[in-house]
């Protein structure tokens, strides 16, 4: 999973992307991996691995990992260029979904670039600077399509789609909200590859004191949320300071200080939560004496699919899939008790994976 970390300046988003990307390479010891300036390879905090881990004695723990990417340089008018311009819309094409930073907070020693503090303005600035990036890519494309739908009935009926689709975008809405008319527009839609069609999760940033009570009485909060239950994203509350100072942590210390502030999960992990649900993720776990793994998932993959996650032999040759649930097992203390208990299942190919379920894929290439 790629995440695209965006916001304006002085919002706290690289003070976020620094410290989210230094916390989730220590609290799961994976080694944190810089691929260039601006990304980072965090691991997906998951209690099960280490737990598996001891009962199997393995000699490796691999966790499903995320990668961030720290979007520099949106300002008004980068989609004209301003600032990084080009650079930052060519990274965000890569991602799978944008989290969003929107300053909640004052702070009269972080000049706002627009001089106050207005989360709704801040949201509409990024929105626009992307309708505009997409509405160039669609001009683009209408051209090209336009010099072949004479003689091309496809390319006809897409031309009507791309017209009607860039007229809605000039109307200040989002892709992901536009409503195809069938499957084959559908298509089209997901091809584009467009900005305003990536899901979202906003990260609404704020003071050590709105986050204890998760921004309840900070009205800049209740603004982001509203807007993202009109829009279908999710939001998560974070405070950017306070994310820094646990980054510099181990894990025991870590804990200590979420509880003194009264908080049961750190950034990282509600930005990985509201990311896995916005887009309907799921982690399976391998698991034996070499290695135990997590493998993450679109819910309602079914077995051999999952298998071709590992490797493409497993998908093509699947015969079958030996699962037992995580809790089953962990209620067994065995997986010997479980078997003896019938917890150990046999799947075939119907089989929808869920959360949690160890997985020993059979298959015959």
């Amino acid at each position: 999973m790629k995440l695209g970390i965006v916001g304006l300046p002085n919002v706290g988003k690289s003070t976020l992307f620094n410290s989210l990307t230094k916390a989730g390479a220590e609290s799961a010891n994976y080694p944190f991996c810089t691929i260039d300036p601006n990304v980072g390879v965090v691991a997906v905090p998951d209690e099960r691995l280490e737990v598996l881990g001891e009962m199997y004695h393995t000699k490796k723990i691999v966790p499903a990992t995320i990668e961030f990417v720290d979007i520099a340089g949106l300002v008004k008018g980068a989609s004209k260029g301003e600032g990084l311009g080009n650079q930052f819309l060519a990274n965000i094409r890569e991602v799978d979904a944008i989290v969003h930073v929107v300053r909640c907070f004052e702070d009269e020693n972080i000049v706002h670039v627009d001089g106050s503090i207005a989360p709704l303005r801040d949201i509409e600035t990024i929105n626009l600077e992307l309708i505009f990036s997409d509405i160039e890519i669609l001009e683009r494309r209408i051209a090209k399509t336009t010099k072949v739908a004479r003689n091309d009935k496809s390319a006809a009926k897409e031309l009507v789609l791309l017209e009607r689709l860039k007229g809605y975008l000039e109307e200040g809405n989002m892709a992901r909200s536009f409503t195809a008319e069938d499957e084959e527009e559908q298509e089209w839609l997901e091809s584009y590859n467009l900005l305003t069609y990536k899901p979202v999760i906003f990260a609404a940033n704020v003071t050590e004191d709105d986050l204890a009570n998760d921004g309840a009485d900070n009205s800049g909060v209740a603004e982001v949320r509203a807007y993202a239950e009109k829009e279908h994203c999710e939001v998560f509350v974070v405070c950017a300071q306070i994310e820094q100072e646990i980054a510099e942590l181990d894990d025991d210390e870590k804990k200590m200080f979420l509880e003194d502030l009264g908080l049961s999960e750190s950034g990282l992990e509600k930005l990985i939560r509201a990311s896995y649900s916005l887009l309907g993720l799921l982690s399976y776990l391998t698991a034996g004496e070499q290695e135990v793994k997590a493998w993450t998932i679109t819910k309602g993959t079914k077995a051999p699919q999952a298998a071709g996650k590992i490797h493409s032999d497993f998908e093509r040759g699947f015969i079958r899939a030996e699962i037992v649930s995580y809790d089953d097992l962990m209620a067994c203390g065995t997986y010997t008790n479980a078997k003896e208990k019938g917890l150990v299942r046999l799947e075939g190919k119907e089989y929808v994976v869920q959360d949690g379920d160890i997985v020993l894929f059979r298959f015959n290439v």
